[in-house]
């Protein structure tokens, strides 16, 4: 919870002899602000200006002042994710071909293989990107769009156990790489989600859930739920997240609630109009 009524930004608190909101120290890598530094407006200081960062958050030190979450891999391709590094996305597995051992170990008397080799797995991936471009139905349009948008991963999981759906086929390409301030700026889609995450229902995972993958602190998430009278929790959720990270797309958020079960919330998201830049998200 904010300890500060003059200074809006929890990154700051307020200097008395100043008479102005500063920015609070830096953190080291493995640690964020609290908010407000910990400090009141009177000088009274509530908590350490830095605490740990949350599991599968994360903070390297590149000047960033909260943790962020940890990026999702497959199992068997990633490294685990610490305090202060992200989680490194690799394949582990090597390729083999009948007659041939891995390239890693192929003796020098066997390096005839390695064109052949090298052309037949060049062949496999240009195979595989053509075959996902046409199935994505993307063109050139929604790459210029966001040349910033990387695909979230998505359609790794199942939509859900009842259907052998992918992420993809709920969710066009062009709505993942939509800005996330598109999901605030759609008042229907906005209020269908506030309908669903924001109440407490048994058994279901809601926006405080959403929060804490976001790294949000919990006094933060209290102090929004007590004021759920006056503002939505899942409109000060996402108000923050963009604030933090206007680089996120709407692919985040799903990525998000796919974790959290919430397969409803995501259809609400496939409400999102697609079309060219300037005729959508209105």
């Amino acid at each position: 919870m904010p300890h500060s009524t003059y200074c809006n930004d929890t990154r700051t608190y307020w200097d008395r002899s100043k008479k102005q909101c500063v920015s609070c120290e830096k953190p080291d890598p493995g640690y964020e602000v609290t908010p407000n530094c910990g400090r009141d407006d009177h000088g009274g200081i509530h908590e350490s200006p830095h605490q740990p960062c949350r599991t599968d958050t994360f903070n390297d030190g590149t000047g960033l002042f909260f943790c962020r979450p940890c990026t999702l891999c497959p199992d068997d391709v990633k490294t685990n994710c610490t305090t202060k590094s992200d989680t490194e996305c690799h394949d582990t597995r090597t390729t083999s071909f009948p007659g041939t051992t891995a390239l890693s170990s192929t003796p020098v008397s066997a390096a005839v293989w390695a064109v052949p080799v090298a052309f037949i797995a060049l062949l496999v991936i240009c195979t595989l990107i053509l075959f996902k471009i046409k199935r994505g139905r993307c063109t050139e349009k929604c790459f210029k769009r966001r040349p910033s948008f990387t695909d979230p991963g998505l359609d790794l999981v199942p939509f859900s156990p009842s259907n052998n759906k992918d992420m993809k086929d709920i969710l066009t390409v062009d709505t993942m790489a939509a800005p996330l301030q598109t999901v605030l700026d759609n008042l229907d889609v906005l209020e269908d989600l506030v309908i669903l995450l924001d109440p407490d229902t048994l058994g279901k995972k809601n926006t405080k859930h959403l929060a804490s993958h976001c790294s949000f602190p919990s006094t933060w998430i209290t102090y929004t739920y007590s004021m759920k009278d006056s503002k939505s929790p899942l409109k000060a959720v996402l108000e923050g997240v963009t604030s933090r990270n206007p680089d996120w797309t709407v692919g985040h958020l799903a990525k998000m609630l796919k974790q959290m079960g919430r397969n409803d919330a995501i259809a609400v998201l496939a409400k999102l109009k697609s079309g060219p830049p300037e005729q959508q998200y209105f």
